[in-house]
């Protein structure tokens, strides 16, 4: 049985920040799978949110070649990624990413390896060829885009915290322990 909602929690749906909204969706996230709970059965717009803040984050922290090289270039994340870029009406950041998959695809195998075999500092042509600064001057606000989605869609649940664990108990059918 699918677990069916999106859970958020109150203090992170009144923040002002945008990342809260997330980091929250990403905290249950986290729990679920500490508590042994099969991706599949975690509601795929939330898993969907939790891979778009992981793209942002490589993006933000390292550019496109330190989410391909961390990510292990996984087609299935891809896929998730580009979905869900469409998904929150992030068409101007689904056109780049689309750009720079296309680059990797179109790279050679051996090339593709010698990036993944080698140190991502340093001196490294092809991290440099991946790399794309228009990521930072598009005038769309994935987190914003990411946060909205997660808050207004129909099934997010705003719960304080014990009802949020109340909710994944009655879901694991026994008590989580609460760091």
């Amino acid at each position: 049985m699918e677990f069916g909602s999106i859970i958020i929690s109150e203090t992170a749906a009144n923040s002002e920040n945008p990342q809260d909204v997330i980091n929250s969706n990403i905290s249950v996230i986290n729990l679920m799978r500490e508590e042994k709970i099969d991706d599949d059965l975690i509601h795929e717009d939330a898993l969907m949110s939790y891979y778009l803040d992981y793209y942002y984050s490589q993006y933000v922290e390292g550019n496109f070649a330190q989410f391909v090289y961390n990510s292990g270039w996984n087609s299935e994340l891809n896929e998730l990624i580009e979905e869900g870029l469409a998904l929150i009406g992030a068409e101007k950041h689904l056109e780049l990413f689309q750009e720079q998959c296309k680059k990797v695809k179109l790279m050679s195998s051996v090339k593709r390896e010698k990036f993944f075999k080698g140190k991502l500092e340093g001196v490294n042509p092809i991290r440099d060829l991946l790399n794309n600064d228009r990521f930072f001057e598009l005038e769309e606000n994935l987190l914003q885009l990411n946060a909205a989605f997660l808050k207004n869609h129909p099934d997010t649940q705003v719960l304080s915290v014990d009802a949020m664990f109340e909710l994944l108990e009655d879901f694991v059918g026994r008590e989580i322990k609460r760091a």
